[in-house]
């Protein structure tokens, strides 16, 4: 897809002026000062109003991160508006040197085919936060997780900040072994007005964003957005097409001078149709053109009874090869209010509460399970609901050239998962069961769980400027887990036993600590360094799922609480950065030591695939980040980046009797290197960009006997705005060709899980070439 470095800032201001209002730890205030209003209300009398305390960040940092004692940087808005609208944010973000986004879906409504990997962790592993609300794990399936592409629309996200390697200790989350990304957005203009934007695009990609700014609506300051997103398009392989809507809105209201109330609600609704995973065999005998068999159910139907298309009777598994159909539908709901105050001269408050709740189904048309109908074939439904409230606080206090910082965070959530089995008509001429209207009930359930956690996470930090010219920051989180299930419904002859496992699971930390400084030894250079530990808490999930909860006996059951640790690592981090007027740099190098790594290894079918969760004790992880901006001229910008990322298991695995040769072998799915440029030009409303991108062998196995092959990737983009076009304030022209090159390459990997060793259904293709245009305007 097209997009650009997050460095693009630089193209409109220069690198001197490429400063994001980003923050490390939210603490700190600018001076409290009374400013103009806009047209409306008492500015329109030639008054002044008195606004709040602005928090501000206790150190500034740049889009490299300049002031930061951590690797931290920022990705704008103006960086969001260059990549195809609609287009997951994960997209821009993953522009960022040492992050790997993939996705087969051009417009990323599809969560099966994408995946997002930051110094070798998955997304489930990172923290992930927007208004400080937890959005929690952005995989597919993921039993606490709100993705940030079903949470808010591109326009609405003001900034991004990206901490590598360990993120902020006041980050709401359980799983940031490597690192956060804290989504921010915007508020509501003080100046009624709004936005209105339509895309086009290849395979029939149609895109709607409009938006409605309130405006002051009284001398108190009260104001809202309200905003509607919606987006549908044809997959680019097979005959299934995708679709989502959203809804944000958000209203804040001052209180007096120092406090400011903020509220927010999120709804959206999906029906995405999935790319079929492949294996290497079948894109060696067959091709890159596998897919479901939608809409011919014939087909589907033949193949349940063993007569298979002729491409696929070559195959060692050509029942395995092709489905039906596979897609998710789901609904999300976010809302929240928060509360910052700064209640003395020295002392700040920040408080957030929020509840979310979700509905998953993950379908699979399964030629694994029968119908009563006589239909060798069942729509298979993976489904799951989450429910989750919590709050945050926080409290800041300066005291000389100390900030110091304590909160608390807790949430209580539930999750219920279960796989359920629904009527497939036994001709080919009948309607087949149709997944998004979902009406029927299911004739089988093989299982049934239910989830209640209770997390409480403390924080203890303290940012102190030792000298004008030198930072030292240090703290430590405690963190206790509390998780339990129990069963709702067991198919002994499904499951093989009479009484499934089930009990609780605690993940216990006393103290996390975290040490960081930044020195600035020289105008515009600066070194920094950074040490944590971590620890993520146990994933939860179903039986043949890919967690701890899926033991497949009472006895395993007991066997793993005695041997299974969460997951924890120690995090070092050393880096270099350069932030002047025609150049910014940046070179960071990072150590983990990753102790009890959990890892999911698949066997079967992929509709009825089993997950062996084994832990693959520890892993050593080495790399280095490098990016350069050069800004040779004016509103032109050059930006090259290059990542190398060593990710070695330290022992062997001894799994079902067999020791699997495991020491020394790369981990899956992440490569060790990754190359990333952009050349970027913008004058006058006009712009235009080319982007490069580099991705090397990723491993298939953990024992790394299989590889998927390295690839290039370029894009091109064009722009130009018009000022004070009639009503308009701003009307723009976009277009943009993804993938000029039309290269045929392997994407998004591990989706379905990776085998210990060999070949496995578990690899996307990426999109073809693909056009884009989009006609904007804002009032």
């Amino acid at each position: 897809m097209a997009g650009v470095s997050v460095f693009t800032l630089l193209v409109t201001y220069g690198a001197a002026h490429a400063q994001a209002a980003a923050t490390e730890e939210t603490h700190g205030s600018l001076p409290h000062r009374p400013v103009r209003t806009g047209k409306r209300g008492p500015a329109a009398r030639g008054a002044l109003v008195a606004r709040p305390a602005v928090p501000a960040p206790a150190e500034a940092i740049s889009v490299v991160g300049s002031g930061s004692t951590r690797q931290m940087q920022s990705v704008s808005a103006r960086d969001l508006a260059f990549i195809v609208p609609g287009v997951t944010p994960l997209k821009a973000v993953g522009n960022l040197p040492g992050i790997q986004f993939s996705t087969s879906d051009p417009l990323g409504i599809d969560l099966w085919s994408q995946s997002f990997y930051m110094h070798g962790f998955t997304s489930d592993q990172l923290g992930f936060t927007l208004d400080g609300i937890p959005l929690g794990g952005q995989g597919y399936e993921s039993y606490n997780g709100v993705p940030v592409s079903r949470s808010i629309s591109n326009e609405n996200i003001s900034r991004t900040d990206v901490s590598q390697g360990a993120g902020s200790l006041d980050t709401p989350a359980t799983s940031n072994l490597g690192g956060t990304v804290r989504f921010y957005g915007n508020d509501p203009s003080d100046r009624m007005g709004g936005d209105v934007s339509q895309t086009f695009g290849s395979y029939a990609a149609f895109r709607t964003f409009v938006r409605f700014d309130s405006g002051l609506l009284n001398p108190s300051g009260t104001k809202f957005y309200v905003s509607y997103d919606r987006k549908a398009e044809d997959k680019w392989l097979g005959g299934d097409s995708q679709f989502q809507q959203m809804v944000n809105a958000k209203l804040v209201q001052p209180i007096g001078a120092r406090t400011t109330f903020k509220t927010y609600f999120d709804w959206s609704w999906e029906a995405a149709a999935s790319y079929i995973d492949n294996s290497l065999e079948e894109l060696k005998k067959v091709g890159y053109g596998i897919d479901y068999y939608y809409p011919d159910y014939g087909a589907a139907l033949n193949a349940a009874n063993g007569i298979y298309p002729e491409q696929y009777r070559d195959l060692s598994d050509p029942k395995d090869a092709a489905y039906y159909r596979g897609i998710e539908t789901s609904r999300y709901y976010l809302g929240g209010m928060s509360l910052d105050s700064r209640l003395t001269d020295f002392l700040e408050s920040k408080t957030t509460f929020y509840g979310i709740g979700k509905r998953y189904d993950a379908w699979w048309t399964s030629p694994y399970v029968g119908s009563p109908s006589g239909a060798p074939l069942s729509a298979q439904d993976q489904a799951m609901g989450t429910q989750r409230i919590g709050f945050q606080t926080d409290l800041i206090y300066h005291i000389r050239h100390h900030t110091l910082d304590a909160g608390f965070w807790y949430e209580n959530m539930t999750f219920d998962p279960a796989m359920e089995y629904y009527n497939e008509p036994n001709s080919p001429d009948a309607a087949p069961y149709d997944e998004i209207a979902h009406r029927g009930s299911p004739f089988l359930t093989h299982w049934a769980y239910g989830f209640n956690t209770n997390t409480y996470v403390f924080h203890l930090q303290d940012t102190y400027r030792v000298l004008p010219h030198l930072t030292v920051h240090g703290g430590f989180r405690s963190m206790v887990v509390d998780a339990q299930d129990h069963i709702l419904y067991n198919d002994a002859g499904f499951t093989g036993s009479s009484q499934l496992p089930h009990g609780s699971l605690d993940a216990v930390a006393a103290a996390l600590p975290q040490f960081s400084a930044n020195w600035r030894f020289a105008p515009h250079n600066e070194f920094y360094f950074d040490i944590s530990k971590n620890m993520q808490a146990y994933p939860q999930n179903g039986f043949n799922s890919a967690s701890p909860w899926g033991a497949e006996t009472v006895q395993d059951f007991v066997g793993l609480r005695k041997m299974l640790h969460p997951e924890t690592d120690w995090v070092y981090e050393i880096g270099y950065r350069l932030n002047a007027s025609y150049v910014m740099g940046l070179i960071n190098l990072y150590h983990v030591d990753f102790s009890n790594r959990q890892q999911a290894v698949s066997v079967g079918p992929l509709a009825e695939a089993h997950a062996l969760f084994e832990n693959v004790g520890s892993v050593d992880m080495n790399g280095v980040d490098a990016s350069v901006t050069v800004t040779p001229v004016r509103h032109l910008s050059l930006y090259n980046s290059i990542s190398y990322n060593s990710s070695k298991f330290e022992s062997n695995l001894t799994s079902g009797g067999i020791i699997y040769d495991l020491k020394g072998k790369q981990e899956p799915n992440y490569a060790k290197l990754m190359y990333k440029n952009s050349i970027n030009y913008h004058r006058n409303g006009f712009s235009v960009h080319f982007d490069t991108m580099y991705m090397g062998k990723r491993y298939l196995s953990y024992i790394n006997d299989t590889a998927v092959p390295s690839y290039w990737l370029e894009n091109f983009g064009i722009s130009y705005a018009f000022r004070h076009v009639a009503v308009a304030q701003n009307l723009k022209f976009d277009f943009s060709i993804n993938n000029i090159t039309d290269e045929k390459y392997i994407t998004n990997m591990g989706s379905g899980g990776n085998p210990l060793s060999g070949d496995y259904n578990t690899l996307q293709v990426g999109a073809p070439r693909s056009f884009y245009g989009t006609v904007s305007a804002h009032f």
